[in-house]
């Protein structure tokens, strides 16, 4: 009987504690993808994650429009852009009528870097914030990624460090906002920097011709394609490093030498690393365009990942670490539809529906500004004129909706009391009363859009696409999930692991898949 009670209090007791959780977000990484290029992938990367870890094949971004900067603080946070108030990389200010920047802060010095940064438009706490908070900030929370706003956002409030890839020195930067240059960072960049090496890389496939039966290979490149070769000069090399395959494998360095030099996991206090890495396409350009670079991507990732897994179990066992890694869910790659529908200048949009509204209240400049298709209507000229705001957008809303290519029109009034259908709730959820436009226009699948920045772009609209979640823990039983997940889950889920509360901008309830 005693022998029986210790087996069942032995059964009973609750898992250790994580000494590290990787928390690892790869930008614009594809479910079909991921899936497609799996033959040509190691024993340490996806293949451990989908065989070992829990796999959420359909996770979706639960507002509309998702770019990296508003996917990663929902990540983060838990939260939608409506309430964690990032609503997109960048947007414009109505105080100044000038682009921001969704990290930028004119108050903190950059190091090694000329940009000034902060998370100050982060209105809602982040996971990160919550691990500091629970351990009296004895916690570690470093985050490391290619890009300014993902290392930044990933981060949080009060991370002990954030770092990203500089574009015009090739070397780690980051932000006098988490304290000055650790100086694990600085010998790092003395010696083993991009900006040291970049004369001499080459992006080549890593295969070459292992796979020639490979079907997506074959299907989608030309023998040229194939064998392509890539070096980086000029101004934009550095912007164009980081959207090659090799960039993961600088960003997996330095992770592994944050580790081994802070310590991390090392002591009874959970520590975070937070990674960012990059799936999309080169030079942003369309998948048919550079389908070979593509797969080289994915199979460079899948090494990449297979290096920072192995090294941090090696370093801490296997049982005192989680990996969550997941996707921006979103395509950030160009699109030319095969039909072009028509062009929908949004500018000249703008400039007509203020003479419209001059027309019917009165000679006035009552459209503020216009920035990519959203319009800012001047409040003050309205209330001079002694009229209604929620008057006015109705009637911008009646004659934007005229126009040739635009599917529909939204307001913040029509955004909150219209209909809570499934595709409003996602253009709600993605929509800041302080940082968006009065107008919202939506414009026509396949139209080019034009505005007087020289921007032009077609737009794609939403179509559907899955990305991938992966949960990799001591406690977990492998499996897949199939059915469509939400990604406001992961930050509650993170928080879960590490046993403490989950940010309070988050609502939805943790994954329940790990004991």
């Amino acid at each position: 009987m005693a022998l029986l009670s210790l087996m069942g209090a032995d059964a009973q007791a609750p898992t250790e504690l994580p000494r590290l959780v990787v928390n690892i977000l790869v930008d614009q990484l594809r479910t079909d993808y991921l899936e497609t290029f799996a033959p040509l992938y190691g024993e340490d990367g996806f293949k451990l994650l989908m065989s070992q870890g829990q796999y959420y094949s359909d996770v979706q971004q639960p507002f509309q429009p998702v770019d990296r900067a508003s996917a990663t603080a929902t990540i983060v946070t838990g939260a939608v852009p409506r309430q964690h108030g990032v609503p997109s990389l960048s947007w414009l200010s109505r105080k100044t009528l000038q682009p921001v920047f969704c990290v930028d802060d004119s108050r903190y010095t950059g190091l090694e870097t000329s940009e000034k940064s902060s998370p100050n438009y982060l209105v809602a706490p982040t996971v990160t914030d919550e691990l500091k908070y629970a351990t009296a900030r004895r916690a570690i929370v470093v985050s490391i990624a290619p890009e300014r706003d993902m290392a930044v956002l990933l981060g949080g409030h009060v991370a002990d460090g954030a770092f990203w890839l500089s574009d015009e020195r090739g070397l780690w930067a980051g932000t006098s906002f988490y304290g000055q240059m650790p100086a694990w960072v600085a010998q790092y960049n003395a010696s083993e920097s991009p900006a040291k090496r970049i004369a001499r890389m080459t992006w080549e496939s890593t295969y070459d011709n292992a796979y020639p039966s490979f079907l997506y290979y074959h299907a989608l490149a030309d023998e040229k394609a194939k064998n392509f070769k890539h070096t980086f000069s000029g101004d934009n090399r550095y912007r164009d490093f980081k959207t090659s395959a090799l960039v993961n494998d600088e960003v997996v360095s330095l992770a592994c030498h944050c580790a081994e030099a802070t310590r991390l996991g090392l002591d009874h206090t959970p520590d975070l690393l937070a990674v960012g890495l990059y799936a999309g396409t080169f030079q942003g350009q369309e998948p048919a365009q550079c389908p070979s670079e593509l797969q080289d991507t994915y199979v460079r990732l899948d090494i990449a990942l297979g290096r920072l897994i192995s090294t941090l179990r090696q370093r801490l066992g296997k049982d005192r670490v989680v990996f969550v890694v997941s996707s921006t869910g979103y395509d950030g790659s160009a699109y030319n539809p095969t039909i072009a529908a028509g062009t929908f200048n949004a500018d000249r949009a703008a400039k007509l529906l203020n003479m419209y509204l001059s027309a019917k209240y009165g000679q006035a400049q009552y459209v503020e500004a216009s920035f990519g298709c959203q319009i800012y209507i001047d409040h003050k000229v309205v209330e001079q004129h002694q009229l209604l705001v929620n008057d006015v957008l109705a009637e911008c809303e009646a004659f934007l909706s005229q126009m040739e290519g635009v599917a529909d029109v939204y307001s913040p009034r029509s955004l909150v009391l219209g209909g809570f259908t499934p595709e409003l709730t996602l253009i709600r959820n993605g929509w800041s009363a302080v940082r968006s436009g009065d107008l919202i226009v939506d414009v026509c699948p396949g139209w080019k859009i034009v505005t007087e920045q020289n921007t032009e772009y077609y737009y794609k609209g939403h179509p559907y696409t899955s990305y991938p979640l992966f949960i990799l823990a001591p406690d977990t039983e492998p499996m897949k999930v199939t059915e469509q997940t939400s990604a406001d889950v992961i930050a509650p889920t993170v928080a879960s692991c590490l046993r403490i509360r989950a940010p309070n901008g988050s609502r939805a309830a943790p994954l329940r898949s790990t004991r």
